[in-house]
């Protein structure tokens, strides 16, 4: 984010703001966790891969005795994804999406080709389910995700976050058409969020944090 705690422009452009240490430190991250997870909104606006271009990372997911790549989640509520979008087009994971019976149906068949459907009849996917699911179904144990803001708001209210890796970038957006970390809400978390500071390091003119979540009792 920036200084100023925007997370893109007022027109939600993908982030070119940061540096390459940032976008390999992205990466670094994704290397992590045993699934990487983004909200659609994010998916087609940036409409990345998730994949892992170097071969080191993916070897040392090995050792640790993970698959060469994060299993890959996408969520979305209304269930309009493009199945012509990068992600769908290689096939080096897995790609599981959680959705909501209100996923039209000639989405459902477009993407049942390409990636396993978990539909619930709710209004909105409940993310307590969506990660339980993943870990009975699929022994998932860690989560990168890797945006956008309303889905890690959501998450952060459902006290579902136990880490939150933060790059400040040198710069002030202004405004308040621009996303912040929590998207563009006006409303107060239902209660604040503390964070314990983990790591912090310095790169140029960016910094690097990593903060611990502490849980409400």
């Amino acid at each position: 984010m920036t200084v100023d705690g925007k997370i893109t422009t007022r027109n939600f452009s993908p982030v070119d703001f940061t540096s390459r240490e940032d976008k390999a430190h992205l990466i670094r991250q994704r290397a992590l966790g045993d699934a990487v997870l983004i909200g659609h909104t994010t998916l087609r606006r940036d409409n990345v891969r998730l994949g892992l271009p170097l071969k080191e990372l993916r070897e040392a997911r090995l050792t640790r005795s993970q698959s060469p790549y994060p299993l890959r989640v996408i969520v979305s509520n209304a269930g309009r994804i493009d199945p012509a979008l990068n992600i769908f087009q290689t096939n080096f994971s897995p790609i599981v999406i959680f959705s909501t019976t209100r996923m039209p149906r000639k989405y459902q068949m477009a993407l049942r080709e390409k990636a396993t459907l978990h539909l619930s009849d709710t209004r909105s996917v409940d993310l307590e389910w969506m990660l339980h699911q993943l870990w009975h179904d699929y022994r998932i144990r860690t989560v990168a995700c890797e945006g956008g803001a309303s889905l890690f708001r959501a998450l952060l209210e459902g006290g579902l976050v136990d880490q939150l890796n933060l790059t400040i970038a040198p710069y002030l957006f202004g405004g308040r058409d621009a996303p912040t970390l929590t998207g563009l809400s006006k409303k107060f978390l239902p209660a604040s969020v503390y964070c314990s500071l983990v790591e912090m390091r310095t790169v140029g003119d960016e910094c690097f944090v990593t903060y611990r979540i502490k849980r409400r009792r």
